[in-house]
């Protein structure tokens, strides 16, 4: 769940045209990872109004320089965690356990999605 977070972390701060204060592979306890989406979710929408066509200058992690629309780092972001939340669930399958729920239209319906 760390690497989500710091990963999303360091789009919003590619965005925002800044360093991010989190590294790709935080280590992070669940009550943090808890207290970081909670920011995560207000910078986003401070950042995201109005700008999905707009061009995000950034370098990689191999120090390349790129260019994408925030619509394409977006895209990137929703795939890249449903990504690892499907390795999750793997892993905690094969360990014989029950991964948690995370269908996104159910806890928007049930209002635990803000």
């Amino acid at each position: 769940m760390g690497h989500i977070i710091g990963a999303e972390y360091l789009w919003l701060a590619r965005m925002q045209g800044r360093p991010s204060e989190l590294p790709v592979w935080p280590d992070l306890t669940l009550e943090q990872c808890e207290a970081r989406l909670r920011q995560l979710s207000r910078g986003l929408g401070e950042t995201l109004t109005g700008s999905g066509t707009r061009l995000v200058a950034y370098i990689n992690s191999k120090g390349e320089a790129w260019t994408s629309t925030v619509e394409d780092i977006l895209t990137h972001v929703v795939f890249h965690s449903a990504y690892h939340r499907g390795q999750i669930a793997s892993e905690v399958r094969a360990s014989g356990g029950v991964p948690a729920y995370t269908d996104y239209i159910h806890a928007a319906r049930q209002g635990l999605v803000t």
